[in-house]
């Protein structure tokens, strides 16, 4: 069974996977393991990505909105996707090329060319679209956005994260990781189980 995916507990664990390594992380509240289980949620959609469905009121002439605070990139429209019955570019009633959207400075929606009357009249002005959205730990387990099933990934990740601010402290002690997840213990150099870890957490995440 998975365990918590609260912040507490996904904390705990992460300190006792990283074995003697743990000990070298020495910041107040546990800071530096929330760091790291935080840069390791920010990563999580190359192998997780996470699709929602967002939505603004768009005006006629109108080509920039705010975008939904957790996004992280725009997929592709719903808005005004062609039906069967859509009009061709030779039918008088075509409404003309439908806006492209793309994400501008991670918080703006830009269209070009923006959205007609006609369009709008058409295919309302609710424009709905497909994005991949950030995904965050919280307090509370409900509050992670990471799915349960996904825990030992993510795990993974930050523990990756871990020896990599170790190298670049230019430590080149051994030290151990893991003993959980199912894996055996590893012992090497920072910069090396970096890259271990990098690569055992892809393949694991693409499987």
């Amino acid at each position: 069974m998975a365990g918590s995916m609260s912040r507490a507990d996904l904390v705990t664990d992460l300190k006792a996977s990283l074995r003697d390594a743990a000990a070298t992380f020495t910041a107040a509240a546990d800071a530096d393991f929330v760091r790291h289980l935080d840069k390791a949620a920010a990563d999580m959609h190359r192998v997780r990505p996470r699709t929602l469905i967002g939505e603004v009121t768009i005006l006629a002439g109108e080509g920039e909105y705010d975008a939904p605070a957790d996004i992280l990139r725009f997929k592709s429209a719903i808005w005004g996707v062609r039906s069967a019955n859509f009009p061709n570019p030779w039918d008088r009633q075509w409404p003309g090329p439908l806006p492209r959207c793309r994400l501008i400075d991670d918080n703006l929606l830009s269209m070009y060319p923006a959205p007609t009357h006609q369009q709008i009249g058409l295919f309302g002005s609710a424009y709905r679209f497909y994005y991949v959205a950030k995904d965050a730990i919280g307090g509370q387990a409900n509050e992670t956005t990471i799915a349960a099933a996904d825990r030992d990934l993510l795990l993974l990740r930050a523990q990756a994260e871990a020896m990599l601010e170790l190298s670049l402290r230019d430590s080149v002690r051994p030290v151990q990781v893991g003993g959980g997840f199912g894996q055996q213990a590893k012992t090497g150099t920072p910069a090396a189980l970096h890259a271990q870890l990098m690569t055992e957490w892809m393949i694991r995440g693409k499987s």
